[in-house]
């Protein structure tokens, strides 16, 4: 791997663990209490066919939770629990329960059991949900190396410095 390719990698979590943290207000995208657009409505281009927002034929773009979902599925070593992944991508317990809801509706994730606890499910991706988040990775890290292109090497390390403080920085509530 390239000292490119590493800072690439490295931009890449460090937005990964700014994205969806902190409290959002009522009525915001994203936010448990959401309004129709938040929720089930949405600009056209985000509805599947007939209109649903996440049927099986729903586009992926514009679910940024819903790709962070699929981000960290993809990136984990064993299927996580709920919890774990609303954690993980910075929304409450419900909202985390509804898009992996909506994942499996759209055959991008299944449940299985927990082999620890029967009373609790554990969510792992499907192969073709494997498949989808990888491609959304590859479009990302393009973009960011189109991005990056005209940084020297020295431009990119401080990006990378910086942008990796201000993700450690970053309120976690």
């Amino acid at each position: 791997m390239t000292d490119a390719d590493a800072d690439l990698d490295a931009l890449l979590a460090a937005l990964a663990r700014v994205r969806g943290r902190g409290p959002r207000p009522p009525g915001e995208h994203g936010h448990p209490h959401a309004g129709p657009r938040g929720m089930h409505g949405g600009p056209p281009w985000m509805r599947g066919e007939h209109g649903h927002p996440f049927g099986p034929h729903a586009r992926l773009g514009g679910a940024p939770a819903r790709m962070r979902l699929l981000d960290v599925l993809a990136a984990s070593d064993a299927p996580m629990s709920v919890s774990e992944l609303a954690t993980s991508i910075g929304v409450d317990q419900p909202r985390a329960s509804r898009l992996v809801q909506q994942a499996v509706e759209m055959g991008l994730a299944a449940r299985e059991a927990d082999p620890a606890d029967a009373r609790r499910t554990r969510v792992a991706l499907t192969a073709d949900g494997r498949r989808r988040a990888g491609a959304f990775r590859g479009e990302r890290r393009d973009r960011l190396s189109r991005a990056l292109a005209e940084f020297t090497p020295a431009e990119r390390a401080e990006l990378v410095r910086l942008v990796g403080k201000l993700a450690a920085a970053w309120p976690q509530d």
